[in-house]
């Protein structure tokens, strides 16, 4: 495992939004409010949104049935949850000095506990945060891996990028034409310099030579003159058309670096050009973060891989999306199994699993085919974060498997899925390949956009002029508005007026090749 981990000043502060989240809803109940008052600000969403945009996420693609349930109060700092297990020696909650081991968003589950409905909701900022930081660090002084040029595009640097030799080497010519020794007019010698030439010319004052863009100067060479800038007379003589300057058009020695200079630091992303640095450095294998392999588990009984929606059959929509997604990132996915709601399937695939991060999609809610919080109990797996403030998507979770193995667990419905793809695994994945935090941006909302009283609503916005304009069809269940847009509109809590400004969130969309897309390719 390796990247960046999160300061603990910004895990501090998304923690924190956890417990003014958990205030401001139990507040409600405390001043004679009903669990009722609270989910009817769900109601009102739903009001608000197009017919036939469900909320129901948990389980299936399009046919869940989630539900917002009041969060258990918290319990004080120190005390254990009732029920909770205690933390592993060596997780996160133990080695957090000062962070309570029962957290909003780090809900337990020990072999003996059964899933509650009743459940912590995590801010969606803090969800983000927390995902980001759940990868453990690289140990200090680990070896970085090292591969070959060709395989490393797209990868971040494990170590600084530093010369491996002068650039360039030596004195070469930055123009065709003649270079030349001492005073003019010159007497043009037989011979010619080409790039890559062994050997040297010797020159005297007042001799010049044919040369070739990036060929070797002579020691005692004044100066290049450019072909366009100089005339040869019918006695062979070269004549410049302009004055000549002591070392024009020669590049010198160490001109861009010098051998043990530092090109480029840890974290930097290879691109192509940094390729073509590293190669003109000296490289042939350059030491890189590896890249995060990945595994997805598509569960439930209702889905198609092939054909029209029939008796109560539908198409599976995320099994061909997911995969070229996670490779947009950065990701080698390993496999792809189709599991059925088959609990028992279920265990053994993520016991078994190698990958660093397993993806499954649908079974998060509570339902009697709802089987990922049981599976996630039964192998006394860490719950990180179990279900967000945010819509669509809120039934979404992550949980550590291992010390360096996590889950991230979608919505079955599509456009739910995309968010907890862009809430949990975009900035878990982020952490685990090294790549630097991307810094937000924001553009203006062209129109008025509906949001739920209290959650976070992630829109998709297609970008025109410097302005978000909010697409039709962000049902939860609906795959029409996001394969258009060019990015998801963060939109607050209560919505967004004409003219407000919003966080946008990138698509991070593979480029297109011939015959599909390329992986890690995506540079943003």
């Amino acid at each position: 495992m390796s990247g960046q981990p999160v300061p603990d000043a910004e895990l501090d502060e998304a923690l924190a939004l956890v417990n003014e989240d958990h205030g401001r809803r139990t507040g409600r109940l405390a001043d004679g409010g009903s669990a009722d008052d609270v989910d009817g600000g769900v109601m009102a969403a739903a009001a608000a949104e197009p017919q036939g945009q469900g909320h129901g996420q948990g389980h299936g693609q399009g046919q869940g049935q989630g539900h917002d349930d009041v969060p258990d109060p918290l319990p004080a700092s120190g005390q254990a949850a009732p029920g909770a297990r205690r933390p592993r020696a060596g997780s996160s909650a133990d080695a957090s000095a000062g962070t309570p081991a029962s957290t909003a968003g780090r809900t337990s589950h020990g072999p003996h506990a059964s899933h509650s409905t009743h459940r912590d909701i995590t801010p969606w900022p803090a969800a983000r945060a927390i995902a980001a930081r759940a990868p453990r660090p690289v140990a200090s002084g680990a070896v970085p891996a090292g591969v070959p040029l060709e395989q490393a595009l797209g990868l971040v640097l494990a170590a600084p990028l530093v010369a491996l030799t002068d650039l360039p080497s030596f004195d070469t010519s930055a123009m065709d034409g003649w270079v030349v020794a001492g005073p003019g007019p010159w007497s043009v010698l037989d011979e010619g310099i080409l790039a890559g030439q062994g050997g040297t010319v010797s020159l005297a004052d007042g001799d010049a030579v044919r040369i070739a863009t990036g060929a070797r100067i002579p020691r005692e060479a004044t100066a290049v003159i450019r072909r366009e800038h100089g005339i040869t007379d019918d006695k062979g003589r070269l004549h410049p058309r302009r004055d000549v300057m002591q070392g024009q058009d020669i590049r010198p020695r160490a001109q861009e670096c010098r051998s043990g200079d530092q090109l480029l630091p840890s974290g930097a992303l290879v691109t192509p050009a940094v390729l073509g640095l590293a190669a003109a450095a000296g490289y042939d294998r350059l030491p890189v973060v590896p890249r995060p392999r990945a595994e997805v588990l598509i569960l439930g009984d209702e889905l198609l891989t092939e054909g029209l929606p029939h008796e109560g059959l539908i198409r599976d929509a995320l099994g061909p999306m997911l995969p070229p997604w996670l490779r947009s990132l950065g990701v080698d996915v390993i496999g792809v199994r189709r599991l059925g709601d088959d609990a028992e399937a279920l265990h053994q695939a993520i016991t078994t699993s190698t990958a660093d991060l397993i993806v499954t999609t649908g079974g998060t809610a509570a339902g009697p085919v709802d089987h990922v919080h049981p599976t996630l109990s039964r192998i006394d797996a860490e719950l990180l974060v179990d279900g967000v403030a945010v819509r669509p998507g809120h039934p979404m979770l992550l949980a550590r498997i291992l010390p360096d193995q996590h889950l991230v667990g979608l919505p079955g419905n599509p456009l739910a899925a995309v968010s907890g793809l862009l809430t949990l695994a975009e900035p878990l994945l982020r952490t685990l390949s090294g790549r630097p935090v991307s810094v937000p941006y924001t553009a203006v909302v062209r129109e008025d956009v509906h949001g739920h009283p209290h959650d976070t609503r992630l829109v998709p916005v297609t970008l025109q002029a410097d302005d978000a304009v909010p697409l039709h069809y962000n049902g939860p269940a609906m795959l029409r508005g996001v394969a258009v847009a060019e990015g998801l509109a963060v939109v607050p809590p209560g919505g967004a007026r004409k003219g407000q400004e919003l966080e946008i969130l990138d698509l991070p969309w593979a480029v297109p090749e011939a015959g599909g897309y390329a992986t890690g390719v995506c540079f943003t």
